[in-house]
């Protein structure tokens, strides 16, 4: 009984119990084939309604709910918007089976506009929970739980479907039944008594904890990968300040249970919203008068925006290219094959030793350029094969670009800065994607067909492309020779002379 206490005040219970709910949430057989199904006998709609009038609203959705959901995570701490989320995805999972009609279909997609934004609440869930020493290796599981979750559902919805082994209707009730175990998982989630900004720990010498520390954790993106070699370097003393002897052994005895060390010497302290918005603000201005983080930062906003837009629309070129009345459609393996590819090459870029502050817009350039010319070979060829390997080709890309721009930002930001920086960079995405939505896409605006919405976002990578390319050539041509020094580690390229002060500073 007393294992069974301790280890349930140990950091890996409610890691476990988050990884258990990532896993089974993200577990989803019939995503990959929405399109045939939406557009089967089973819902009859056009792939013009689809693509025109209901995908669109996923997008006003996220954007519209993206901040107020930001702000209610934190101060609800965390788990009640967890449980929130599974419910919601509930919700839509049920639309899906039992709704029908494009009025019924848009107010599905609005849901999971919601499902999307709480999953802020996922990846912050933990660090409320665990001390700073297992940062890494809880993003790491939480990440891989999740990027599991989403290979086994694309590969067991296509062993269902290409062996005729459960209808489109019973894989969705599949589906409903794991969200509902998903549930109860979260419902045993431990409460956190802090959070990042609103419930901040307070040290005995009057300090909040953000203040003691600079390290470089960052909560990832359902797309993106874990990223081990993050740098998770904490100074938990100021001067002044001294650290209770039973709190070191009491860490000694329990495996530094946060929950205990956090009685000795630290209490919660409750910010207004006024405080916090005002020291967001304060803290967005100082990250962002940083060039390097800016420019990295611009990438991030503007290429997430072009691979949303692909991913949520790829499923209509598909059955435009080969519809899926007269061909076996093989989505769910295409993206198992993708993620997996996907992870492997953010995995790998982590033991790469190049000067990525000093080729890293040239590689954005000349890979974004890949990205435009998978699209544009997936737009032209009219073959679904084709269009298939692209498709892999475009994902992996973007994984392995978004893993070196997170390095890049990452290095010097403590964790409260790094949310703020990744939430900035989403909602940029999020505006230039609604823009890109309500006028080409949106069936208001201009409507195009398929064939041309992807020739548009092949040129929109190629414009990327060129800008990065070219300021990449600025850069190396500019660049004074003892700066041409490669540096050992790459998640220092931040910390050059003019961004040193602005990035590592936590006190106003």
């Amino acid at each position: 009984m007393e294992t069974l206490k301790r280890w349930t005040r140990d950091w890996k219970y409610p890691t476990s119990l988050l990884c258990i709910y990532g896993f089974l949430s993200t577990v989803k057989p019939l995503e990959p084939f929405l399109i045939p199904f939406l557009t089967g006998p089973d819902k009859n709609l056009t792939i013009e309604q689809v693509t025109n009038q209901i995908f669109p609203v996923w997008t006003y959705s996220y954007l519209t709910v993206l901040v107020p959901v930001f702000l209610l995570t934190d101060w609800l701490r965390y788990k009640p918007v967890v449980v929130f989320q599974c419910l919601v995805l509930f919700a839509t999972t049920a639309m899906i089976l039992w709704c029908k009609g494009v009025r019924e279909m848009q107010a599905m997609q609005f849901t999971y506009g919601v499902v999307t934004s709480c999953d802020v609440a996922y990846f912050t869930y933990i660090y409320s929970m665990v001390e700073l020493k297992h940062y890494l290796k809880a993003t790491s599981y939480c990440r891989t739980a999740q990027l599991l979750g989403y290979t086994v559902g694309s590969v067991l919805g296509q062993v269902l479907v290409s062996f005729e082994l459960m209808s489109y209707n019973y894989i969705l009730v599949f589906t409903l039944v794991l969200t509902a175990v998903a549930l109860i998982t979260s419902i045993l989630l431990p409460m956190p008594k802090t959070s990042m900004f609103f419930h901040q720990r307070r040290r005995a010498g009057g300090e909040t904890e953000g203040e003691g520390h600079v390290g470089t954790v960052k909560p990832l993106e359902p797309e993106e990968v874990s990223i081990s070699e993050v740098d998770l370097q904490s100074n938990d003393q100021k001067d002044g300040v001294e650290v209770d002897e039973s709190r070191q052994q009491q860490e000694n005895l329990e495996g530094s249970s946060d929950n205990t060390s956090a009685k000795s010497s630290k209490t919660v302290r409750t910010s207004g919203c006024g405080d916090v918005l005002l020291r967001l603000w304060r803290d967005f201005l100082q990250c962002f008068s940083s060039r390097t983080l800016l420019i990295w930062s611009a990438w991030w906003a503007l290429s997430t925006c072009g691979y949303n837009q692909t991913v949520n629309y790829v499923q209509s070129l598909w059955e435009h290219v080969e519809p899926s009345n007269n061909f076996t459609v093989y989505n769910g393996g295409v993206e198992a094959l993708s993620n997996l590819f996907g992870a492997a090459a953010a995995y790998g870029i982590g033991f790469s030793s190049a000067d990525w502050s000093r080729w890293g817009e040239m590689a954005l350039g000349a890979l974004s350029a890949l990205e435009g010319g998978a699209l544009f070979a997936m737009v032209f060829s009219a073959n679904i094969w084709v269009c298939y390997c692209g498709y892999i080709i475009f994902k992996s890309l973007y994984m392995l670009l978004i893993t070196i721009a997170m390095f890049q930002i990452a290095a010097g930001l403590n964790m409260e800065r790094y949310a703020l920086v990744f939430g900035a960079n989403t909602f940029c995405a999020l505006v230039l994607q609604t823009i890109i939505t309500s006028v080409v896409v949106d069936s208001s605006g201009l409507g195009v067909d398929i064939v041309t919405q992807f020739t548009v976002y092949g040129g929109y990578f190629s414009v990327i492309a060129i800008v990065f390319f070219l300021r990449g050539l600025y850069t190396i041509m500019c660049r004074k020779p003892e700066m041409e020094t490669p540096r050992e580690n790459p998640e220092e390229t931040l910390k050059q002379e003019d961004d040193a002060q602005i990035i590592t500073g936590t006190e106003f």
